[in-house]
């Protein structure tokens, strides 16, 4: 595999993945639908950079390395050269259809493609993608730098040759990859999701507060996180999404999403991202 990685998407996802490939050694070239967008991507890393080294955890000097490594665009053009391109872009089909269209204009016909999705369907994505073999889906979790897990979901049309080079790529990350066939919100997410969402339900019909609930599941189940504080940091309108596709895919209202959701969305009280969730941050 060659060492460019392209990462579509310089969002809170497309920034993690970029880190940790550049943690790897690869160069990467960040790239978002506008070059400011791209820009604020790759201050976002530079940030986190910095944290490391406040922290300890790299030098100055690696962190100007790693940065020296690292470009951003909003030119598909520039994604030419690259090993193996992930996209990471907002949780919506037609958005990633019209974004995997553009990658598949520019990438080599072997490369690899990847698509960051948490819940939506890889051999529905698959055709707006030449040589669809070489597609599938790479999923990373939040934290992306921290987090070891990544689901690797076949569509119809994956190859095993791509699986290869996917789980070759997740070990050079430093990741552990586990294999998934193709189902509505993966492995991860089906069984997460819902119980933070019932959180959300419990907090709507007033059975306790927030901190409470959090409180409850990290001592009585011994969660390092509660399910509230979780939703904040997955995003608000995330959960929503991939809790409509669960709602969708399999037909059951035991999926359907939380109305309390819907509402926190419809005030941009989105979690973290936006400093008001569940939480005030």
């Amino acid at each position: 595999m060659a060492g460019k990685i392209g990462v579509v998407g310089a969002g809170t996802m497309g920034r993690g993945i970029a880190e940790s490939c550049l943690a790897a050694g690869f160069d990467v070239v960040l790239l978002d639908s506008t070059l400011d967008l791209a820009s604020k991507g790759y201050q976002g890393i530079e940030k986190s950079l910095d944290r490391g080294v406040q922290r300890g955890r790299i030098t100055a000097e690696a962190k100007q390395e790693m940065l020296s490594r690292l470009s951003y665009s909003d030119n598909y053009d520039d994604l030419k050269d690259a090993g193996a391109i992930l996209e990471a872009v907002y949780e919506d089909m037609e958005v990633k259809k019209d974004v995997l269209t553009k990658i598949s204009a520019v990438a080599g016909k072997d490369v690899l493609i990847g698509s960051n999705t948490s819940s939506l369907s890889i051999t529905g994505m698959s055709g707006s993608v030449d040589n669809p073999g070489r597609f599938m889906g790479i999923h990373f979790f939040n934290p992306v730098p921290v987090m070891k897990l990544v689901e690797l979901i076949k569509g119809r049309d994956t190859t095993e040759a791509t699986l290869d080079k996917a789980r070759e790529l997740c070990v050079k990350l430093g990741k552990i990859p586990v294999t998934v066939n193709e189902s509505p919100g993966f492995v991860v997410n089906r069984l997460l999701c819902p119980m933070l969402n019932e959180a959300a339900c419990l907090l709507m019909e007033g059975v306790a507060s927030a901190e409470d609930i959090d409180t409850a599941m990290k001592l009585g189940a011994n969660h390092p996180m509660g399910p509230l504080s979780l939703a904040d940091l997955i995003g608000i309108d995330v959960l929503y999404a991939i809790m409509d596709t669960l709602h969708k895919g399999f037909g059951d209202d035991k999926y359907k999403p939380c109305p309390l959701l819907k509402q926190m969305i419809d005030k941009r009280h989105l979690g973290r991202k936006t400093g008001q969730g569940f939480f005030k941050y």
